[in-house]
């Protein structure tokens, strides 16, 4: 077991975790995002350029997500003050 194969583990393994639990929080979608970047670093010092390239791309989608969820969290929880003061 390399130093090399166990970064992979590990980046696959949270990706999966974070990915499951997304649902319960935007923390989870920006945890996938970066375990998303550390399997694009896995798949380039692999050596596995394609894996490296889509897992790049998948941590754009992913940011991009999160910043969506962010904003909706945002505004339901301005939404929930405003209700509280009425």
């Amino acid at each position: 077991m390399s130093p090399l194969w166990l970064f992979g583990l590990c980046a696959v393994t949270l990706m999966m975790v974070c990915y499951a639990l997304e649902e319960r929080s935007p923390r989870f979608i920006v945890g996938f995002a970066i375990a998303c970047v550390l399997g694009s670093i896995y798949g380039f010092l692999q050596g596995a350029w394609p894996f490296g390239l889509v897992e790049a791309v998948w941590s754009v989608v992913a940011a991009r997500r999160w910043r969506r969820a962010r904003q909706r969290t945002d505004v339901d929880t301005a939404r929930l003050a405003r209700r509280s003061t009425s």
